[in-house]
This record gives C-alpha cells, sequence and structure tokens, in this order.
C-alpha cells in the first residue's frame, strides 16, 4: 500500500496537467513509476483505503488468458469492465471492423493467442511461453505482448498494460510488466492484482517458485474529476496490511485455465478495508 499511496502523492505534487483528447477531461500526469510485488511471499497488493473489486480483475485476467473478443464473454465470467468500451465508445461504434454487440475487436488477450502473421497464420505467444517455462527454458524473450500497431484500429482499445516478460532464475519465476497508460485512482488496482495473479498463475502452471513482479508505467495520471476524492478522502485514510491470494491448487495447466477455471478457484484473505470510493470512470 505505501508504493502505491507514494504515488498517489507524487502525481498530486508533481503532476502536471494535460488535455486528453480522448475523454474530453484534463489529468494531472506524471511520466515514470515503477512498482514491486512480493509473489514470492504473497504480499497481494489489494488496496485497503477503499474497498476493491478484486474478482472483477481477476476475471478479466482469465479473460485475457483465453483470448476473449466479447464483452459478453467477459461478463459471463463475471467481469464487466468492457462494456462500455465495447458499446459505447463512439468512435468504435462507426468502425467498419466492429462485428456488433459487444464486439471488441482484435484486442489484448486476442493479440496475445493468435496474433496474425504475415501469412494469415497466426502465432499463440502464450502458449509458447508456458511450453518453454514448463522445460525449464528462458530465451531471454518470454515475451507476451498485446501491442500490435498494425491492428490498432481493428479494435475498440489500444491496451494499456500492454507486455508481460517472463524471467527464469533457476527454479524462480519473475515478471516485468510495462503500462503505458494508467488511470491511476481506478486503474492501477485492477493492474496491479493482474500484475501478480498473472505471475503467481504461470508459476504455478509452470512449475516454479514465484518471485517478485515489477510493474512498470509510463504516464500515470488522475482525471480532474477523481482528484478530490483521492487528495481528501483516499489519501487522509490509514492503510491495512496485505491480504493474501489463494489459487485453487489443482489449477496445472494452461488447458486448465483455459476450461475450466472459474472465480471459484480464486480467494482473499485478511482483506481489511474502508469504505468504497466512487470514483469516475472516463471511456
Amino acid at each position: 500500500m505505501k508504493q502505491y499511496l507514494d504515488l498517489c502523492q507524487r502525481i498530486i505534487d508533481e503532476g502536471e496537467w494535460v488535455e486528453n483528447e480522448r475523454t474530453g477531461k484534463r489529468c494531472l500526469t506524471l511520466i515514470n513509476a515503477d512498482l514491486t510485488y512480493d509473489v514470492a511471499n504473497n504480499q497481494f497488493p489489494l488496496i485497503t483505503t477503499r474497498k476493491s473489486y478484486w474478482k472483477a480483475a481477476i476475471a478479466e485476467l482469465l479473460g485475457y488468458l483465453r483470448g476473449y473478443d466479447s464483452a459478453a464473454q467477459f461478463r459471463a465470467i463475471g467481469c464487466n469492465t468492457w462494456n462500455a468500451n465495447a458499446n459505447d465508445n463512439q468512435a468504435w461504434l462507426s468502425n467498419p471492423h466492429r462485428k456488433g454487440t459487444d464486439d471488441m475487436g482484435r484486442v489484448y488477450g486476442v493479440q496475445g493467442r493468435s496474433w496474425r502473421k504475415p501469412d494469415g497464420s497466426t502465432l499463440d505467444q502464450l502458449r509458447k511461453i508456458v511450453d518453454d517455462l514448463s522445460r525449464g527454458l528462458d530465451d531471454r524473450g518470454e515475451i507476451l505482448t498485446f501491442y500490435n500497431p498494425g491492428e490498432f484500429d481493428m479494435g475498440c482499445l489500444r491496451p494499456c498494460m500492454h507486455t508481460h516478460t517472463f524471467s527464469l532464475l533457476g527454479d524462480r519465476l519473475y515478471l516485468t510488466s510495462y503500462q503505458r497508460s494508467c488511470d491511476v485512482p481506478l486503474g492501477l488496482n485492477f493492474n496491479q492484482i493482474q500484475v501478480f495473479t498473472l505471475l503467481a498463475l504461470m508459476a504455478q502452471i509452470t512449475g516454479h517458485k514465484a518471485g517478485k513482479a515489477y510493474h512498470k508505467i509510463v504516464n500515470a495520471h488522475i482525471y480532474e474529476d477523481q482528484l478530490a476524492l483521492m487528495r481528501d478522502v483516499q489519501l487522509k485514510r490509514e492503510p491495512y496490511p496485505s491480504p493474501r491470494l489463494v489459487i485453487n491448487p489443482e489449477i496445472q495447466s494452461l488447458d486448465d485455465l483455459e476450461t475450466w477455471v472459474t472465480m471459484d478457484d480464486f480467494k482473499v484473505e485478511d482483506y481489511q478495508h474502508h469504505e468504497p470510493i466512487q470514483y469516475p470512470f472516463s471511456v
């Protein structure tokens, strides 16, 4: 919690106002932030200075790993975060590549599981990484990326957290995740839950111990209509100790993640938190 709150305070103290063309709102913006999560000791980075709905974050991650391309698929596993971008984004609604209601296009997990090659075939990036790590191999290119500039016009949103690099040292697995843009009051808690959980899951299904997860953010910002709630409410609260994430030990493969895993296979222990804060969401 300390590094999260320190980042929020840094944005308030050092950030500069930037006009955001997509949302029509100003953002108080800071360039470059680095966060570290201790997955080895299960210090789950769940925000305690407000109630955080962690299940939706893990459900969204599960949808990415499965390569979902529809908001309806995400809703079916308990995640509503793609409803607005799929159905209320005016630029996407008029895009000729949009297939209809709930279609997200070629974003996030679609790129991770079926990246298009020049010959028309597809590459399953995630499967290659899991296969390598399961054999104890790290070719220094165990990289899962959702960032495909050639297909930005074929999806409803460019990826914010766009690349994940896995590193194997002995029997310990590390993760470095890169994020181009981060709505800190709303999005960051989702993002840090997902970085932590991604490393924990990948270590479990490839037979390794989890190390640390490193989260690198380029543009960290607070929207103008979120600032008062962050400065005058959330930052005034005292944080509680970190909770723990419990993952069903029967999850042993990528096939398991693709087929039978549900949110019932994830639990959080010892989560103490303050009251929720309803931060405005910008589409």
